[in-house]
């Protein structure tokens, strides 16, 4: 027996499920709205993630050339907080290059890929991996990548009261600018994420950015979106990626999420698809492999992500770590 898996969504988290399982002999049909290349907004720095997860999916060698980060330096509206080296390098690679190259890996291992198309259905075998829940939130995400622009870490961290942005560098020297804005916050003319910027009060940092030469298409926007677990259906459909959990992006933990969360999914799929268990078993499995795998720093990224979105919470955190009280590779590991 071989039953086909059907996964809704064709991100991080489902390309890469349907990699997996292709390499393990299941049928697998991958249904996407849009189509490759493609911008997305997110922070594109991949820490966290082990060589043997990336071995698992079959897609190691997709990061033999991606940027290798090391150091970071986060700052307190306009004045330094810390400046550390990592506790492990981490990779820096654009969803422009990854979604692309994941795509083709599925097609070659014989997937069957339809893009352009949009999935409704709650029957066995349908893995969800279409992304956020939408619904009402307070956030506006808003990323974009840059040519010449000077860093000084492998990863800046720009936090003030109305949000914070992150900057880190991916292939052809271009830097990946992704911001977390109140949506309070009133967005001024010109590029969206500079304007964003500007009026969340990093003045110097949208200074940068003007100087810097925005690259053409990549400027995207995301609203109505939650982090943390997202809403548990009644119908209980198997999720994964961001259909499942969103880590505020200050940790630069969500690639590294979804690709752990295809890999937990991909041992009760197999064995489902083989007819070994039902499906209702398979889905148990998976959840409770997230809750295993990502309850601890879901809490934690959220405690955190409070702490340092108040002017007091950001001076307290620098003091912690100034005086040795707190060690910023304790904190680093705990949303990892």
């Amino acid at each position: 027996m071989n039953r086909q898996i059907t996964i809704a969504g064709g991100g991080l988290a489902g390309l890469s499920l349907g990699i997996a399982l292709r390499l393990r002999g299941v049928q697998v049909r991958l249904i996407e709205a849009a189509s490759y290349p493609r911008h997305r907004v997110c922070g594109e720095f991949i820490s966290g993630i082990a060589e043997t997860e990336l071995d698992a999916l079959g897609i190691r060698d997709l990061f033999a050339n991606a940027k290798r980060h090391t150091t970071t330096s986060w700052f307190d509206g306009e004045r330094p907080m810390w400046s550390r080296t990592l506790p492990a390098p981490a990779y820096g690679l654009s969803r422009y290059f990854l979604d692309a190259a994941l795509a083709e890996r599925f097609t070659k291992l014989g997937g069957e890929l339809r893009c352009g198309e949009r999935f409704e259905g709650d029957d066995e075998g349908i893995v969800w991996a279409a992304g956020r829940m939408k619904g009402e939130s307070e956030w506006l995400g808003l990323k974009a990548h840059f040519d010449d622009l000077a860093l000084e870490a492998d990863l800046e961290i720009h936090l003030n009261d109305g949000g914070y942005i992150g900057l880190t560098r991916v292939e052809n020297d271009r830097v990946n600018a992704c911001g977390l804005f109140r949506r309070r916050e009133a967005v001024s003319g010109g590029h969206a994420l500079i304007a964003a910027t500007r009026d969340a009060g990093l003045i110097r940092l949208a200074e940068r950015l003007c100087d810097a030469r925005p690259v053409e298409g990549s400027l995207k926007g995301v609203s109505h979106f939650s982090l943390g677990w997202q809403r548990e259906r009644d119908n209980g459909r198997v999720t994964i990626g961001d259909s499942a959990a969103m880590i505020p992006p200050f940790t630069g933990n969500g690639m590294t999420m979804a690709f752990q969360s295809a890999l937990a999914a991909v041992e009760p799929l197999v064995r489902w698809s083989a007819g070994v268990i039902e499906w209702d078993e398979a889905s148990v499995k998976i959840r409770f492999a997230h809750r295993r795998l990502f309850a601890r720093r879901l809490g934690w990224a959220r405690l955190l992500q409070s702490l340092l979105l108040h002017r007091l919470g950001r001076k307290f955190a620098a003091m912690l770590i100034a005086l040795g009280v707190v060690r910023f590779e304790t904190l680093y590991r705990k949303v990892r």
